[in-house]
């Protein structure tokens, strides 16, 4: 009997995954118009990370070009590189896109640079190799990344490294490599002219070139390579001053030093990144690419072929993945407005386990829920407070540094709720008192993300965002002061509204 044919028979349609094939659980990073939650495959029971975007925010922040840069770049990056996030899938709804990405388990390589406050030769020697052969991975698919920094480098779950966050990359066409301005896509052209005002990238990070004609080339991630290499190397980074611009100041003229107990080694690398012309830096000129970083004595004894284990970070045990217990599967899988509202309340929860992007509540007390007698005895020992001098003489309810957008450059302030109710801001580095955010029945609070919350006032709406996630904290404090003093006008908690 003759077989059948079976090039005529149709190939079952792979089924594109929707929100239903997860389960969510909490919120392990935060973009400017994005939250990354921990996620678990139903069927398979794989842990992965899912980026979400509001695509109404996209729109409204015209950050179409952004998203679609990421998903170009890490399609055209695959998987065959184990240091650089692996994109596995991309689906949409009616409100959301969603991004599935790699799981990296052991958090942000900054995390880590703060628990252990520097870490040793060996350590610096090995991660630096690995970034070494990521970057020369980026250079063979002619991408540049452009935002690189100790936030955008995780710990996957045997301490590698794997880089992400790709919203800001350029893809160069194979006319352009080593070339300044070689944006792939049209939108990136025209808006070539609109960023002579701003730049791509994190202040500590840029490069001197993108701040002087905002051009970009491979060059450009090893100046912050070498930024990088110090942070770990010392703790803390190569440029530092009080605002964006006084950072830029220093990165023009090369104003950093080193620490009296610095390796040579290292510092000789660090030096040789850290230069000002971008063809000049190590590995930029390079025939075979990077070849120079493979050779350097900090490298010596190497096999490029095979790095081996990571070394250990310290003499402490390793860090537990921090997957445990932290998918609610009592949600359901799916992620819908209900299930949004449920993990921000959850991730509030004083007995919430603890995760990376924020604290604990520090409790479930109405702040303003105070006697007489509280209120005295918390004002005395307010005056050891050193921002106690701008409140006159009003109780600090909340306090924390946030950053308020107002033009090119964020100021960091200092912000204090007060009963009267009052919302000051103090300059923290200069101790100055900058101004008040006015009171009124109309004053309106409405968080974007984590990070992000807004205040709207009658005359004026001012953009806010707490660099430690704290912006869901500050809408619940704000509200809850707003209902004592305009308790007709105030609307429900929106964090707790549909929970009581």
């Amino acid at each position: 009997m003759t077989p059948p044919n079976n090039s005529s028979q149709v190939q079952p349609e792979v089924r594109k995954k929707t929100p239903s094939d997860f389960i969510f659980g909490k919120v392990i990073g935060e973009g400017s118009f994005s939250t990354v939650y921990l996620a678990k495959d139903v069927q398979t029971g794989k842990e992965v990370a899912i980026k979400v975007l509001e695509k109404a925010h996209i729109i409204k922040e015209k950050k179409t070009e952004y998203v679609m840069r990421e998903k170009e770049s890490l399609r055209i990056l695959g998987s065959s590189c184990p240091y650089i996030v692996h994109l596995y899938s991309t689906f949409q709804d009616s409100q959301r896109l969603y991004f599935v990405l790699t799981y990296a388990s052991n958090g942000e390589l900054l995390k880590h640079i703060k628990l252990h406050k520097q870490f040793n030769f060996d350590c610096v020697r090995y991660y630096t190799a690995e970034l070494i052969l990521a970057l020369e991975y980026l250079h063979l698919k002619s991408i540049v990344h452009r935002d690189l920094k100790p936030e955008n480098i995780l710990f996957d779950h045997n301490f590698h490294v794997v880089i992400t966050d790709f919203g800001s990359a350029k893809i160069l066409r194979k006319d352009q490599q080593g070339e300044p301005n070689g944006d792939s896509d049209v939108n990136m052209q025209k808006g070539r002219q609109r960023r002579r005002n701003s730049f791509v990238g994190t202040a500590q990070f840029v490069s001197p070139e993108m701040l002087q004609e905002y051009k970009s080339s491979h060059a450009s991630d090893l100046w912050a390579l070498g930024c990088i290499v110090y942070q770990m190397a010392c703790g803390n980074m190569l440029f530092v001053a009080g605002s964006d611009y006084l950072i830029f100041q220093k990165i023009l003229k090369l104003d950093y030093s080193f620490p009296d107990s610095f390796d040579e080694r290292v510092k000789d690398f660090v030096e040789k990144l850290v230069v000002i012309e971008p063809n000049r830096r190590l590995g930029a000129s390079d025939a075979v690419p990077y070849s120079s970083h493979r050779e350097h004595e900090m490298f010596e004894g190497i096999n490029w072929n095979d790095l081996g284990p990571p070394p250990q970070l310290s003499n402490a045990p390793l860090i537990l993945n921090e997957s445990d217990g932290t998918v609610f599967v009592d949600l359901g899988p799916g992620l819908d407005n209900q299930k949004l509202s449920r993990l921000a309340f959850n991730e509030m929860l004083p007995d919430a386990a603890p995760v990376p992007t924020r604290k604990k509540s520090e409790s479930g007390r109405n702040l303003t829920e105070l006697s007489q007698e509280e209120i005295q005895k918390r004002l005395l020992a307010q005056e050891s407070n050193p921002f106690h001098v701008f409140v006159e003489g009003n109780l600090i309810l909340k306090q924390g540094l946030v950053d308020k957008r107002k033009g090119l450059f964020p100021r960091r302030r200092m912000f204090l709720l007060t009963l009267g109710p009052h919302l000051y801001y103090v300059d923290p580095g200069t101790m100055t008192f900058k101004g008040e955010i006015p009171w009124s029945k109309d004053l309106r609070i409405e968080a974007k993300n984590f990070k992000t919350f807004f205040i709207h006032t009658p005359n004026r709406k001012y953009y806010l965002e707490d660099p430690d996630g704290y912006a869901l904290e500050w809408c619940k404090a704000v509200d809850q002061v707003k209902q004592r003093y305009f308790p007709d006008e105030s609307a429900l908690d929106a964090v707790s509204n549909g929970h009581q």
